[in-house]
């Protein structure tokens, strides 16, 4: 390709396999991507970390759609996941070593009724291999380094549980629709707890990150034919894509270039809150709207894709 590619924005959904890190996702894209004649100064970022040894939606953000990453964190997600009953570990996953053990196993009725007790608001433990810091070190630093971690309990917001599977060997598959914050793994540690036992996380897989679902999300090998020619229009999704979940405000032109110098709207017909305004089909800015005057959170320089 000997011409220059104009600089990609928006979203490829990929669907991470088993075993692959987000950062090592997020090389892959940026090597197809190369491999594809875009050059390295595409910025490339990912909205939210998947461990390894979970996988499904992982948002990967291209070009201006990168200013939207801090959104997709904070954005509710939904799993489905596997509790094993009768062996907890010290990862709460089956990477870990097994440190406790139990001959208790729930029947599917015990396990549908403790479900409403971890439904809503409630304080969590997250495990002590995580990424949170604890006295400026990473709580898995520390884990690995043998030295006693204390983490501190946090409150998350449990939005719905259900049981999806049940299987007196395999243990009990959930799906969960959680907020930022949330550990999964600690989630299966209490409710294995509650039914008088232990248990740990023997599959985990995201659903859903924001208003992102499988229905995006394309395979690694998908991805890899970016790199051997195939056009990364068949899986970038626009930028706005990741705006669904918020309203938009349409701009005339005199107000898309006010807002593009950063400057307030006043005398707006519209709810207070966030929104993202755009001109025609082009998003411009995400906005914070209040008592009808919006102020620019986040500004887009997409004039290079404006039709």
């Amino acid at each position: 390709m000997s011409e220059t590619l104009k600089t990609p924005h928006g979203w490829i959904i990929l669907d991470k396999p088993l075993g692959l890190g987000s950062t090592q996702a997020v090389a892959a894209v940026k090597r197809n991507l190369r491999e594809a004649g875009y050059g390295k100064k595409v910025k490339v970022g990912h909205g939210g970390t998947l461990d390894p040894l979970a996988t499904g939606i992982l948002p990967v953000a291209l070009g201006e759609a990168t200013k939207l990453t801090g959104r997709m964190l904070d954005a509710s997600k939904t799993y489905a996941f596997t509790v094993r009953f009768g062996e907890e570990t010290d990862t709460l996953d089956l990477e870990g070593k097994v440190i406790a053990t139990s001959v208790v196993r729930p029947s599917q009725a015990e396990v549908e009724a403790v479900l409403p007790r971890f439904t809503g608001p409630i304080e969590q433990v997250p495990p002590i291999y995580s990424a949170l810091k604890v006295d400026g070190e990473r709580a898995y630093d520390l884990a690995r380094a043998g030295q006693e971690v204390e983490m501190k309990s946090r409150s998350v917001t449990i939005f719905e549980l259900s049981l999806e599977r049940f299987d007196a060997e395999e243990g009990a598959t959930l799906r969960a629709h959680v907020s930022k914050g949330t550990y999964i793994r600690s989630l299966a540690r209490d409710i294995a707890q509650a039914l008088g036992t232990c248990g740990t996380v023997s599959m985990l897989r995201r659903v859903k990150a924001g208003p992102f679902d499988l229905s995006h999300a394309i395979s690694l090998d998908k991805l890899n034919e970016i790199g051997k020619g195939a056009a990364l229009e068949q899986i970038l999704l626009p930028l706005e894509v990741g705006l669904d979940d918020i309203p938009a405000i349409d701009l005339g032109s005199e107000q898309a270039r006010a807002v593009r110098q950063g400057r307030v709207l006043t005398g707006l017909p519209y709810e207070d809150g966030l929104h993202w305004a755009r001109e025609g089909i082009t998003p411009v800015a995400l906005m914070e709207l209040s008592g009808g005057e919006a102020r620019v959170v986040r500004g887009f320089n997409l004039s290079d894709v404006a039709e």
